[in-house]
Parts: structure tokens; sequence; C-alpha cells
């Protein structure tokens, strides 16, 4: 199944995954390079909300750019298997080796608004994310291991804290409801 179908068949949550995904269908069908960052104004990224066995933590990086716990992810940068990106960068975040996927489905849809920052010297205008985020298990004994030039620490993190820890507002809400979807899962 393509990303499009893949997010066409998503099964929302709420409201805000509802509109989130009529704007990517329509990004998906204006945009050709909406996989790459060549899109200016809007392209896909993968994420992962990474749990412990007993669903009581979160795996979260301490964001450079945003100066934030935040949760794993990265740009599609071309690749239209946004699961392959999802585990890709969960495990360059973190040092894990293994990962555990819980459903190859889509966990989470949201667009997320980026300001205007500067990375590795160079001015980025402010843009969207499409954003699809992927449920992960993994294993609180494995050792974890900070990738320097994106972030400055991994840690486990109470599952009931995550919104407390961010400090970026727009994330809050993102965070509930995965942890609201993660009960699911127990």
């Amino acid at each position: 199944m393509n990303l499009k179908e893949q997010i066409e068949n998503y099964k929302t949550y709420n409201e805000q995954e509802k509109n989130d995904r009529e704007i990517m269908i329509e990004c998906i069908n204006k945009f050709e390079d909406v996989l790459t960052r060549e899109n200016k104004i809007c392209h896909f990224t993968a994420s992962s909300w990474i749990v412990n066995k007993e669903r009581t933590k979160v795996l979260m990086i301490y964001h450079n750019i945003y100066k934030s716990w935040a949760w794993t992810g990265g740009h599609a940068d071309g690749d239209s298997n946004l699961l392959h990106v999802a585990l890709k960068e969960a495990k360059e975040e973190t040092g894990l080796k293994n990962l555990k996927l819980l459903s190859d489905e889509i966990f989470g849809i949201q667009i997320l608004t980026v300001d205007s920052h500067i990375k590795r010297g160079k001015f980025v205008s402010s843009h969207l994310h499409l954003d699809c985020c992927f449920l992960l298990e993994a294993d609180e004994s494995e050792v974890l291991k900070i990738k320097e030039d994106e972030n400055s620490g991994v840690e486990w993190i109470d599952i009931d804290k995550a919104e407390e820890v961010t400090k970026e507002s727009k994330m809050k809400p993102i965070y509930r409801k995965l942890n609201e979807k993660i009960r699911r899962y127990k």
C-alpha cells in the first residue's frame, strides 16, 4: 500500500486527525515533492512513540533545536516508506538496536508547524511537517546513546509526564493523544 492509500485508509482518532488527514491528502495530490525538503512549504516526516513493555514509560530525546524533550523522528527525504524512516531515526537518535514494532499501521497523524531556525549554519524558513507516528516498544535495560548533533539527552520518562516535560506547547495535545491511544495496547 502506498503512502496516499495508508493515509486515506487511516482511521482517525479525533477531529485534529480528521482535519490533518484531509490536508495531507491534498498536499500529496498537489505537490510532487512532498516527500523531500525541496518542498519548502510542507513535507513528510516520520516519528516514533517508543514505550517500555509495561507501557508506563516513553523514551524521549532532548532536541537541540527545539530545546525540549521530544519524540524521535525525522524527514522522509524521498523515502515513501515512513515506517522505515521512523525506525531508522529511532535507532540513530537513541542508540537502540532492538525495537519491536507494535503495529505496522500508522499510530497517529498530525501536521506540525516548524518555526524558522538555523540548521547546520543555514536558515530554514517556517514550514509544515506532515507527520506519521509509529508505535514501538523497547527494553529499558538496553544501552542508550546520545546523537550529539541532534540531541543532548535520551531518557525513559514516566508516560504521564511526557506532556509536562516538553516545552513545546503544540506537542502537549499530540503527546496526550498518543497516551490516550496507548491504553488500547495494554
